[in-house]
């Protein structure tokens, strides 16, 4: 390995950490009542990764590669495809119900 090469890994390392310490601080910090919005955003995020995936998937050369890039996409697809399911059930908690009880009917 070549020093731009090692340096280069370095700065990946260097960026991953500092993203996955920001992400735990700040979703740590986040209150119940924003979660759902939140949810909405990352699955936006979840999509630019599968996008990544996609584009890592298209780049490789050896199989290894491949194989890492084919499971890249297979579980940011599954992450966001789940991430609206969970959203979606979510946000029919919120919304009002049209079943009405046995004691609200008139009686005849």
């Amino acid at each position: 390995m070549d020093l731009a090469t090692t340096l280069t890994g370095f700065v990946a390392l260097y960026i991953f950490m500092l993203a996955a310490f920001t992400g735990y601080e700040i979703i740590g910090r986040v209150p119940a009542i924003l979660h759902t919005p939140l949810m909405s955003g990352s699955n936006f995020v979840h999509g630019i990764v599968v996008v990544g995936a996609m584009y890592a998937l298209l780049n490789a050369t050896s199989t290894v590669e491949q194989v890492i890039g084919f499971a890249g996409v297979l579980l940011g697809a599954g992450n966001a495809a789940g991430g609206y399911v969970v959203t979606e059930r979510m946000l029919e908690m919120f919304k009002p119900s049209d079943r009405k009880g046995a004691g609200d009917q008139k009686k005849a």
